[in-house]
């Protein structure tokens, strides 16, 4: 059985005063939870990992960072190595989010290059893919997910595909209250499994935890979870508090799959 996993992507939001206090909130609101039946992560800006690594170190709570260079350290100006980001007191970093990808170049050859170097140093994965409206319009999901999938992973063997978590986000369902219908969601995450075991084999492809990203609220994500391939979600602005937050966390982790 796979473990369920909620991501809270908090993107270019929260003061470290703000941030910390976030991070108290849902300290208390998620201690009775197992963190055996769920993983709980939260991935704050680069400047207040931090002071959230302090906050929930003795919690159940789990830290990730939204992005990663792929080299351990040099000239660089702006960019953070996974050295860096490890020593901060992250365990899980998200990378190839659409928003990279549409904002700033991100390629899947560069998604590849930070997926290699997250492993190296230790870090788990959270690797994006999906398609654009006009992607979905044109009846090319599948073409896209081919893509992202095949070239996202290239070289990555069956050890290390085993430590990356997918998370599938319809680009055209992040940030706009349209969401893809629970349907809509197994169709994808099903296929992406099912090329998975194309790739390496149906056993492996079995154990990967694949989520579901875009427009997740407290009220959609029991039915998107009661999918047999849904085995978590990348939540953004329903992370940004306290209460829905832990609301999404809390009835994740009743559903019985």
């Amino acid at each position: 059985m796979r473990k369920t996993i909620i991501a809270g992507n908090w993107k270019m939001y929260k003061t470290i005063t703000q941030a910390i206090e976030l991070a108290n909130g849902l300290k208390r609101e998620l201690f009775v939870l197992d963190s055996q039946k769920i993983d709980i992560v939260i991935c704050p800006a680069f400047t207040v990992l931090s002071e959230v690594a302090e906050v929930i170190a003795d919690s159940n709570i789990q830290l990730g960072a939204q992005d990663v260079y792929w080299q351990q350290e040099g000239a660089f100006t702006g960019e953070i190595s996974p050295v860096m980001i490890k020593d901060a007191g992250c365990q899980f970093v998200i990378i190839g989010h659409s928003e990279r990808r549409q904002y700033f170049q991100e390629t899947n050859e560069s998604v590849n290059k930070k997926l290699k170097a997250a492993i190296k140093y230790g870090l788990t994965p959270i690797v994006c893919v999906g398609e654009t409206l006009s992607e979905r319009e044109n009846a090319k999901t599948f073409e896209v997910l081919d893509d992202h999938i095949q070239n996202g992973l290239k070289d990555i063997d069956e050890e290390n595909l085993l430590k990356i978590v997918i998370a599938y986000e319809p680009v055209w369902a992040i940030g706009t209250g349209r969401t893809a219908t629970a349907t809509q969601a197994e169709e994808a995450q099903k296929y992406i499994r099912v090329l998975l075991g194309k790739m390496y084999n149906k056993n492996t492809a079995d154990k990967i935890r694949i989520q579901y990203g875009g427009s997740v609220k407290p009220e959609n994500i029991v039915e998107l979870l009661k999918e047999p391939d849904v085995d978590g979600a990348l939540v953004g602005g329903a992370s940004l508090e306290v209460e829905t937050f832990a609301d999404i966390v809390k009835k994740s982790s009743e559903v019985k799959k």
